[in-house]
This record gives structure tokens, C-alpha cells and sequence, in this order.
């Protein structure tokens, strides 16, 4: 990770230090909370994630956006701004400071879904979330609440969708799926999309994730980075910079790719979850991830979000296919377990809502008002789950270290250390594993977390799966466990050196 004393020395010049996710307490671990309120937010930020070690949340986009009958309200309706006013389905602009002060209070922090690409669809017209009226329908471009018009636009450069992705110029210039294109090359288009931004930073968040990212010049971005405030004080450090995540959809075969956008913030790597995805489903063997990184092909680990799904590719969206999701629970779970055991870049899990029809928005009620969040019923909140959450304080736990003492058995058990804080095996074979492995940590017992509850003040291990996985791991002086995962019990053992017996 780039460090910021560097950054201040070269304040002056491009963007800066905006790899850097500003969390707190050496947590490295942020989740998607996909279409969730604010206040469910809040309260999840004061209930599960910070108490379970999740150091930020990113947030669908908090702007004014259209309301769309369809004939449910679908997800995407975020995804279409109206104009910089924080009233949103998500809630109002009081509930959206609640929630980045209570969940900065938690050392929980937020990142919005940042939408400055477009606007809404071409050839529409109506009143968005907060009262502002809209209007593409040909030849007009109106958006009074920013104030927006015709001048604002990419229209008099290219007046039609994109075609053809084999061609920057076009991908970057014409219109994503009908949405009306900013021209963000234009200085007062910049400073409406610099003051929605630094509103957010003046009221706390910690950084974006900056959607469609590709089809924006790097450019542009960098004079619109480069003027976004410090992040307040005192909750961040004197001279934090805003973390920057860039969506950029790059599984090779085209003319722009990730790199383009790395000396700018981090990206997406969306060949990521499809590696591990196809490893996990089987298609590949496990011992193969012991180069895991960027001898695969994948960006730089101090360039990269890592994640194995997110809200478009588990409906089959914007480089889906192939991948992983909660419908396959048990690959899935073994796949973010590994994500989060690993060292490479900065991990995010994705929690989310259940879903037949790939358009549909969220849980609501027959108004189209989003229902509170309740865990394990229609939102399925993979972040709660066990295997999930107990690698969240691996991941902090190992926090400093790199990948150590890999072992396979030559097919699809494989174990690794994360230095001398923490180990994992996990167990991809149809059969028992059972081997004498090197852990690298101190000899002692340890709580395997996958399978069971670490109380910390007795220092006791209560088996909760009860599935024949061990719950209890005992290291022997010289570093060696013996290590037996059956085939029907959970295939992962963690422990590490905060959870011992």
C-alpha cells in the first residue's frame, strides 16, 4: 500500500494517495451492502460490523435518481441520477449523515457508489426520487436540480449508443445503454460533479467506488480526483486522501484495459472472482492458486479491489458468467474464504438480496419503498455468515503478513500461513484430508472459527457446526498440526493467533 508521507511530498502533482482505503485499526476487509437503507446500515455498522472487525461498507449510490416502474422498481433505477441531492430509495440526506457518523463512530467506513459518467436514460421524462423533474425526450437534455441541459452533454461529439467496444473513442464519448453521456471535459460540468463529491467528503465518508470508469477519459478523472477535499478532520488523519475505486470492466479482448486507470486509484479486477470461481467450481485444480496473484495475469495487489461476485456479474451483468455466487453456497463460501485468507489487494464481500428475476430492486413493500433488512430471510446477508465473518478477523489478524509455508497434495487440498498469525487449510477433495502440515505458528490450541465460537475472556472454543471438522487445532512445538478435515463436515480450517485455547 502507497504510503501517504510520499503523497504529501507530491501533493502538487497527479493524484494521490488514493490506493490507500483510510481504515482504521488495521482492518483491511470492506462489504457491499447492496440496496440497503440507511438507518439498516447504521445499525448494522453498530451491531455486526464493527463489532466483527469489517472496516467499511460501500453504499449504492446516495444521489437524486429515477423512479421506474417496471412493473417492480429494478435495481438499476440508482444507477440513473436526476440530480446531486442525497434523497435516494436508500433515504434522505439527515439519514445519510446518521449513517457515516455512526458507522465512522464503529471504525466503520463508507463508500459511496459514485455515478458522474451519465445521467438518466435517453428519451424520458418524469420527477426523480426527491421531487427534481427530468427530461431527455429528443432534442432536450434537463436536469434542473443540478442544472444540467443540452450544453452539458456528449451529444454534439457522439449522439448514439456504443456499438462497437473495439473502439476507445466510442466507448468513451457515445452513450452506455441509452444512458445520456457528461461531458466531463467541460469545466462546469466538473464542478458540479466536484461539489457532489466533496459534499460527501465534508460530511465524512472515506472514498468512492466510481462507476463505469471505462467509459471516462483518465484524463478527466484525474482533474476531478485531484480536486476532491482532504477528508475531514479529525476522523481521518491531517491530509487523507479520499480512496478511489475505479469500475472497470477488463477480461481482455479490448483496446481499454484496468491499467489504464491504476495511476489513479485502485480498480475492480474483474478477473479475480472468475479465476477463483472456476477453481473453486472445480475446473481447476486448487494447487494452482500457489502463484495466486499477479502471475495469473491480475493487476498489481496495491492496484486491485479483489472480490469474487458483485451486484452485475451475479445476474449475469457486466463481465458475469461463470461466477461464483450465494446459490452455490458451500463453493462460494470456500472461494471468499480463500480471498480473505490471501494477501493479495483489498477484499470485498458482497451481501445481497434474493432474487428470481435478474431486474428485480430490492426487498419492498407494494409502495416501492425498500423493507427494513432482516438477515436470512428475502436478504440473504452473506456477510453474516459464519465462514465469512470468522475470516474477517483472520484477515486483520494476519494483517502485515505475506503468504507463507504453501502445501497441496498435489490436487485439491491446499494450506498456507499468513506469516507466524495465521493459517488456513481447506479441503476441495471428495475424500478426508489428512496430513501433518507446517503452520508456522507458536506451538498451542487454537479455535478453528469456521466451526465454532471463541469466547476471548474465558479463552474457550464451543463447537457450533458440530459437523466433524475440528474445532480445536493443536499446533506442536516445531510448528506442525496434524490436520483431518472430513468430506461432509465443513471443508476449512482457520485459526490464528488471536483465538487460542
Amino acid at each position: 500500500m502507497r504510503l501517504c508521507l510520499i503523497c504529501v511530498l507530491l501533493w502538487a502533482t497527479t493524484a494521490y494517495c488514493q490506493w490507500n482505503s483510510n481504515m482504521r485499526d488495521n482492518r483491511e476487509v470492506m462489504v457491499h451492502l447492496f440496496e440497503w437503507k440507511w438507518s439498516d446500515v447504521a445499525e448494522a455498522c453498530e451491531t455486526f460490523l464493527g463489532p466483527r472487525l469489517y472496516g467499511g461498507v460501500q453504499v449504492s449510490p446516495p444521489s437524486e435518481h429515477r423512479t421506474v416502474w417496471n412493473p417492480f422498481r429494478p435495481w438499476w433505477e440508482r444507477y440513473q441520477p436526476v440530480s446531486y441531492q442525497l434523497v435516494s430509495r436508500s433515504g434522505d440526506r439527515n439519514a445519510f449523515i446518521d449513517m457515516v457518523n455512526r458507522c465512522n463512530a464503529k471504525d466503520v467506513l463508507i463508500y459511496p457508489d459514485l455515478v458522474i459518467n451519465h445521467m438518466t436514460g435517453d428519451g424520458v421524462n418524469g420527477d426523480g426520487t426527491a421531487g427534481n423533474p427530468y427530461n431527455t425526450r429528443n432534442p432536450a437534455r434537463d436536469f434542473p436540480g443540478v442544472p444540467y441541459s443540452r450544453w452539458d452533454f456528449n451529444d454534439d461529439i457522439c449522439d448514439r449508443d456504443i456499438s462497437n467496444y473495439n473502439d476507445a473513442w466510442e466507448v468513451r464519448n457515445c452513450r452506455l445503454l441509452g444512458l445520456v453521456d457528461l461531458k466531463l471535459s467541460d469545466n462546469y460540468v466538473r464542478d458540479r460533479v466536484v461539489d457532489f463529491a466533496n459534499d460527501m467528503i465534508n460530511i465524512g465518508v472515506a472514498g468512492f467506488r466510481v462507476v463505469a470508469c471505462k467509459h471516462m477519459w483518465p484524463g478527466d478523472l484525474e482533474v476531478i480526483y485531484n480536486r476532491f477535499n482532504n477528508l475531514i478532520t479529525p476522523t481521518f488523519p491531517s491530509g487523507s486522501r479520499p480512496f478511489i475505486v475505479q469500475e472497470v470492466i477488463d477480461q481482455g479482448g479490448e483496446p481499454i484495459k484496468a491499467t489504464d486507470y491504476t495511476h489513479l486509484g485502485r480498480v475492480t479486477e474483474f478477473n479475480y472472482g472468475l479465476e477463483l470461481s472456476n477453481c473453486f467450481s472445480g475446473n481447476k485444480q486448487l494447487r494452482l492458486l500457489e502463484n495466486w496473484g499477479e502471475d495469473w495475469g491480475l493487476l498489481q495487489r496495491n492496484d486491485t479491489l479483489a472480490f469474487i461476485d458483485n451486484h452485475d456479474n451475479q445476474r449475469g451483468h457486466g463481465g458475469g458468467g461463470g461466477i461464483l455466487t450465494h446459490k452455490q453456497a458451500r463453493e462460494y463460501k470456500m472461494a471468499v474464504e480463500f480471498m480473505l485468507a490471501h494477501d493479495y489487494g483489498i477484499p470485498r464481500v458482497m451481501s445481497s438480496y434474493y432474487f428470481t428475476d435478474t431486474e428485480a430492486g430490492p426487498p419492498s413493500h407494494p409502495d416501492g419503498s425498500t423493507k427494513d433488512v432482516v438477515c436470512f430471510g428475502e436478504w440473504v446477508c452473506e456477510h453474516q455468515w459464519r465462514q465469512i465473518a470468522a475470516m474477517v478477523w483472520f484477515r486483520r489478524a494476519a494483517f502485515g503478513t505475506g503468504v507463507d509455508n504453501w502445501w497441496d497434495n498435489g490436487g485439491n487440498q491446499i494450506a498456507f500461513s499468513r506469516g507466524n498469525k495465521a493459517f488456513i487449510a481447506i479441503n476441495g477433495d471428495s475424500w478426508t484430508m489428512n496430513a501433518s502440515i507446517y503452520t508456522g505458528l507458536p506451538g498451542g490450541s487454537y479455535c478453528n472459527l469456521i466451526v465454532a465460537d471463541y469466547n476471548s475472556g474465558s479463552r474457550s472454543c464451543t463447537d457450533v457446526e458440530q459437523n466433524g471438522t475440528p474445532h480445536i487445532v493443536t499446533v506442536s512445538g516445531n510448528g506442525n498440526a496434524n490436520i483431518n478435515i472430513p468430506s461432509n463436515g465443513d471443508p476449512v480450517v482457520a485459526i490464528h493467533v488471536e483465538a487460542t485455547v
